[in-house]
């Protein structure tokens, strides 16, 4: 599959968070909140099926789309990407980056922490 666009995530997001939907109701649903016409709607529609990110059905007359994407799988694409791209995929030079440039809370240590004693193998 090919990557997905910002523009495209927005179709993808309302997919993941409603379920299948029209073409009119991707319209309703994303075109307000980004200034987006039918037009543009539909565009972006068809750009993620030849991506294979969506399936179409047709029922009562009218396409029904659907993710074929899990909010998973593009989460763990864009996040590996990110790693690759600014990192070398190394976590540990992502995680010093936010740490430097932005204040992160006691919460925020806390769970880090937390997060890191669960990798940790066990000495026995």
């Amino acid at each position: 599959m090919s990557k997905i666009s910002g523009a495209e995530s927005q179709i993808m997001e309302a997919l993941w968070d409603r379920g299948p939907l029209t073409a009119e109701e991707l319209v309703q649903t994303v075109g307000p909140a980004q200034g987006w016409g039918e037009a543009t709607v539909k565009t972006l529609i068809n750009r993620l099926l030849k991506k294979k990110a969506l399936a179409s059905e047709r029922t009562g007359g009218r396409a029904l789309y659907r993710p074929l994407v899990t909010r998973e799988d593009y989460v763990t694409g864009e996040s590996q990407g990110l790693l690759d791209r600014l990192f070398g995929g190394q976590v540990a030079p992502l995680v010093a980056h936010y740490a430097r440039h932005r204040a992160l809370s006691a919460d925020e240590v806390e769970r880090l922490k937390k997060l890191i004693a669960e990798f940790e193998p066990d000495d026995d």
